[in-house]
């Protein structure tokens, strides 16, 4: 599993904690983004850092800005593993 499929995958769980199985069915409305949570498979079909924008942005949508304070805990661990110049916006 590649980094950002990792960070989606930690901000599923980060939601999933919060507002239970709506977090799933959220993730699973992303263009680009496969979600088999019962297998914990992610499949990012496209551009990683779009992909994980609209993810966030999606829960943004639903429960305002706190979602995208818990995204970006949940990936911080992580971001010191993107390549250079790949952030997504919504984690910086």
């Amino acid at each position: 599993m590649d980094v950002f499929e990792q960070i989606v995958v930690k901000i599923i769980k980060s939601q999933e904690a919060i507002i239970g199985p709506v977090a799933i069915e959220q993730a699973q409305r992303v263009p680009h983004l496969k979600v088999d949570w019962d297998n914990q498979k992610i499949d990012i079909d496209g551009d990683e850092p779009v992909v994980i924008d609209d993810l966030v942005e999606v829960y943004k949508e639903l429960f305002g800005n706190i979602s995208v304070e818990v995204s970006k805990e949940a990936a911080a661990s992580l971001i010191s593993q993107v390549p250079a110049g790949q952030l997504p916006k919504a984690l910086k």
